[in-house]
Parts: C-alpha cells; structure tokens; sequence
C-alpha cells in the first residue's frame, strides 16, 4: 500500500512538472503573439565565452557560447520589428576566437542598419570588452570592473607530481614542437618565444578591435592595455565606454538610436529551460530591465558574493 502511494505522488508532480512546462510554453507563445514593432532584444553574455553552445551547471555557474549567441543575434537580424538589441554583459571574458566570431556577427547585424548597445552589469573585461568594442554604445555602470585589455596563456608543470605518483610519460612525435605545452615537463626557452609570439599576435588584434572601436589611436590605447582593470567611471575618463547608467539607461539608448517612440517592447532572446524557471534560479536569459532581485551568485573571484540582477518577464522556453 505504502509503494502505491509514493508512486502516486511520484507520478503526480511528474504531472505537475509537465502541466507547468506546458503553461510556461503557452505564455512564451503569447508573447510572441501580442509582439509587434518597436521590439528591443535582450541577448545575455554571462560568464566564460566559449566556442560552441551557452551551457550551465547544477552549482548555478554559467558559461556563454559564441554558437548560441551568433543564433540569437540571427534572430535580430530576422525580426523586422526589433531595429535594436542590447547585450547584457557580466562576464570575465574567455576565448579570443568566440570573442571574435561574435564580434564579426556583431559588425554584420549593424552593416544592416540594426542598434547594438552593450551594457556592463557588474564585470565585462578581456574578451567580454572586445566583444563591447564592436557595438554602436556602451553603457557601463559606475562601478563595473571592465577592460583587461590584454591576453593571458596558462602552461602547467605537472612533473614533480608524475614523479611522486610514479607516472612514466612516454612521447612518441613527428616535430621538434608537437608536444609543446605538455604536463609531464617544463617548456624550454625556443618553447616559450614560440608561445610569446602566439599571444602577442592575439594581443594585437585586441588592440586594432579596440581602436576600431573606440576611435582611438593604436598608441593610445596600448597605453590603456597593460592588462589592468578599470572601473564604469575611470573607463568613461579614458574613452572606453560611452555612458555610465543602468538597464533601463541603455534601453533608453536603444531606443532613441533606433528612432523607437514610446516604450519598447522588451524581448529577451536567451534560452531558459524549464527547470531553471520552476526551480527559480535562473542561469540563462535573466534579463530585464525592472523588478529587480538578488540572487546568489558563483563565478569568478573578481565578483562580488552577490549581483543584483534584472528579473524575466517574457523568457522562452526553447534550446538551440
């Protein structure tokens, strides 16, 4: 009898959980029926940039992908009554090449005459900064962490350990250089130029998106990309951002740059699963420019222990 009843209420919030994941459906698909023009797009960059998909994790830690974020800004570029689109940016940045493939999609989405404003929430440097370079506006809040113009290559020795542990490592090659960066040894000095010359290069088209970009001279902004971290403020001094504000301040941009009279419609274009919205702790698409909340938050150290965030209104449950 016992067996009977669990299983019965197994199966019955089983059913609660398939009629709420039916529900929300229902409410993402309104509101893209009651959508008509004037739409401004919400796309959220959140933590690591990755090639590929946007992921999460159970401990709440999300990674952006370049993949996921190139589908949403197609999305923009396909809707004829979204003339704009913000990026919502907390991120410490991540890999050059998927900051690049979103930048280039970036630079072909305003070649068609679309708004792209970047606003800063609590941290966008390194690749995250490169990515806000190439949007029309950047709107920071005062007390942002952004910048970190620059490009960082970790190499790990794990040869006292192998030994310790008794691993042998044998390498069997074609090159001189086809093991470069291996654990079970240190690098050596032609290694290391080899290495230097890869993130030197990286370094220097950082440096050209960020004069494009800024409208400043290379020289002048190698001044700037030592590598540091500036605040929303100290950026506005030094020409890396356009305007310091909140949301609602770079929706307010959006709007007037893309010639939106009266109150946008606010679209938000990251995915949200259902299990993120049931549970309440949104990882994915948690933008919106009202109703704001606090919620715990863990990601890099350059955050603080909590970030106050937008809360959603019109997220769609959907994957890419």
């Amino acid at each position: 009898m016992r067996r009977k009843i669990i299983t019965g209420v197994i199966i019955g919030i089983l059913m609660l959980f398939i009629a709420l994941a039916v529900i929300l459906q229902e409410d993402a698909a309104l509101d893209v029926a009651i959508s008509a023009k004037n739409e401004i797009g919400v796309i959220d960059i959140t933590g690591v940039i990755v090639s590929g998909n946007s992921g999460s994790d159970f401990m709440g830690g999300t990674t952006t992908g370049s993949a996921s974020v190139i589908n949403q800004l197609r999305k923009v570029r396909e809707n004829p009554n979204m003339p704009a689109v913000i990026l919502y940016m907390n991120s410490p940045g991540g890999s050059p090449a998927a900051s690049l493939e979103i930048g280039n999609e970036i630079k072909r989405l305003r070649e068609e005459g679309k708004i792209v404003v970047t606003y800063m929430a609590d941290i966008a440097t390194s690749g995250a900064y490169w990515i806000a370079c190439e949007t029309d506006l950047i709107v920071a809040n005062p007390s942002t962490m952004t910048g970190s113009i620059g490009v960082i290559m970790q190499i790990f020795n794990f040869e006292e350990l192998y030994d310790m542990l008794g691993i042998d490592v044998n390498i069997i090659k074609s090159g001189e250089h086809k093991d470069m960066g291996a654990t079970h040894r240190d690098i050596i000095e032609e290694e290391k130029r080899i290495f230097q010359s890869m993130v030197n290069d990286i370094y220097e088209q950082f440096i050209e998106v960020v004069s494009k970009g800024r409208n400043m001279e290379i020289e002048q902004v190698k001044k700037l990309a030592d590598g540091r971290v500036y605040t929303g403020r100290q950026a506005l001094e030094l020409g890396l951002v356009d305007k310091l504000g909140d949301m609602r301040d770079a929706i307010e941009v959006a709007a007037d740059l893309a010639g939106i009279e009266g109150a946008p419609y606010i679209v938000n274009l990251t995915p949200v699963s259902f299990w993120d919205e049931f549970f309440g702790h949104i990882s994915l698409g948690n933008v919106f420019p009202y109703d704001i909340y606090v919620e715990n938050y863990i990601g890099p150290m350059l955050l603080p222990p909590h970030v106050v965030k937008p809360h959603v209104v019109n997220n769609k449950s959907q994957s890419l």
